[in-house]
């Protein structure tokens, strides 16, 4: 992978402005290269120093937001390699953009400063199982199924493994229902100012593959 600009490099970054001063290009590069790192085992961000918690007890400044699932496995800031203060992450089983999810992720973009938006679904996952089961299950567990079960039908006849399939469309879904319901996120796209990145994790491999970009 090319060598990160230096300007963008964590040890050089400004962590006291909205976005940390990063373009949705930007934003996206940093996160490809601390990807790059936790694949290598090349980790940078292992440590959070005193001063580290005095400067985030005054304030947040995230440079993206990641919508992703609850699974104890997909940890973004580890996947990425980012600190503490450096991800705005909203997780919940299959990454449902619900109302609340998507208002978490408004007031990243609105109040913080965040150009780039990731959704991250990953390989195996057991929401997207359960949906794919058929099964009708009681109280909130069945009305976090019945939002991922049009993704499973836009799949349904996609040749290849099933799961796969409904992971990616899950993910595809989410990025294009995004929009769809927020008129903060619909606007910031259009305006040039945020950019959306649907992409798949894999458990085994710890590889990313990028399968929907809006803005």
């Amino acid at each position: 992978m090319p060598e990160l600009p230096k300007e963008l490099h964590p040890e050089n970054h400004n962590p006291t402005v909205p976005g940390q001063g990063l373009t949705k290009e930007e934003a996206f590069l940093r996160m490809l290269h601390g990807h790059w790192r936790y694949l290598h085992n090349q980790r940078l961000n292992t440590e959070t120093t005193r001063e580290d918690r005095e400067r985030h007890a005054e304030g947040q400044f995230p440079f993206a937001a990641l919508l992703g699932c609850a699974d104890s496995r997909v940890s973004p800031e580890v996947i990425f390699d980012q600190s503490q203060g450096d991800l705005f992450v909203v997780r919940v089983a299959g990454h449902v953009a619900g109302d609340f999810e998507i208002a978490s992720l408004e007031y990243a973009i609105e109040n913080l400063g965040v150009t780039l938006v990731i959704v991250m679904g990953h390989e195996q996952c057991g929401a997207v199982k359960a949906a794919m089961k058929g099964v009708d299950p009681h109280g909130y567990v069945g009305r976090l199924i019945s939002e991922i079960v049009p993704a499973i039908e836009s799949a349904r006849d996609e040749p290849g493994d099933a799961l796969q399939n409904a992971v990616r469309a899950n993910v595809r879904c989410c990025i294009n229902h995004l929009p769809e319901r927020s008129e903060c996120i619909r606007n910031a796209i259009a305006a040039g100012q945020l950019r959306l990145i649907g992409l798949v994790y894999d458990l085994a491999s710890g590889d990313i593959v990028i399968h929907e970009t809006l803005g």
